[in-house]
């Protein structure tokens, strides 16, 4: 789990110097700031979501997966508004928000998180940590989350600091399952887990110019649908 611990490191390190950075800036250059960054989010999630879904054949682009993107994200949302994961992450956020006095803790949290977590260097640098002792995938990880923590916390505020605790407890836990977990990570799997998770990243993205308001957090379940998915055409019960 070395990489995770240095991961986790970065993204605090990272956080504290953007929230000195945070003092310095006046209302103008926060907002550029933080429309900037959502550009920049944006892009990388699509980049992550081409990745994922077109591939070259013999000279010829091809992709795949577009249904299963769309019905990822359709039964995801729905099940995130069943279960109302947003509402209850804000309630808590705001519980946290009130006992330790952290303004704007809910959107730096939600939205650094599901950064950090959903692409494919934290699954793979994970399992390859836990199966081999590799952790170069994972210190790479490290100095973009550690750059990416000071920009963010710059905008965002504290919140992004404590992303470092889902990052420590979802990498760890592929890290320590990974003898379980790897043998069943084929690269089909990987891309179309990747392929849902990058394009709730751009909705992240979204967020941030203002022009409308999605509910991140909701989405999440859409990354378990390629999960079963893989296992109903590939394995017989």
């Amino acid at each position: 789990m070395l990489g995770t611990i240095v991961n986790t490191v970065a993204i605090l390190v990272g956080g504290a110097l953007g929230l000195l950075f945070q003092k310095r800036l006046n209302s103008n250059l926060e907002e550029s700031l933080y429309k900037v960054l959502g550009v920049a989010i944006f892009i990388l999630g699509l980049n992550g979501v081409i990745h994922s879904m077109f591939t070259v054949q013999n000279d010829r682009i091809t992709s795949g997966g577009e249904l299963l993107l769309v019905i990822s994200l359709v039964v995801g949302t729905v099940v995130g508004e069943l279960l109302r994961i947003e509402n209850r992450l804000e309630k808590l956020s705001q519980k946290v928000e009130q006992k330790m006095q952290l303004s704007g803790f809910s959107s730096g949290f939600v939205a650094a998180s599901i950064l950090y977590c959903v692409g494919a260097m934290a699954i793979v640098g994970a399992i390859n940590d836990g199966l081999r002792g590799d952790s170069s995938t994972l210190l790479v990880k490290s100095i973009l989350d550690g750059v990416s923590a000071v920009v963010m916390a710059s905008t965002l505020g504290v919140g992004v600091i404590f992303s470092a605790v889902p990052v420590l407890l979802y990498q760890g836990s592929l890290s320590l399952l990974s003898g379980w977990i790897g043998p069943a990570m084929t690269d089909e799997l990987l891309n179309q887990i990747c392929m849902v998770g990058y394009a709730i990243v751009m909705c992240i993205g979204i967020n941030f110019w203002g022009i409308t308001k999605i509910k991140t957090a909701n989405l999440l379940p859409s990354i378990l649908v390629p999960v079963f998915y893989y296992g109903v055409t590939h394995f017989s019960f």
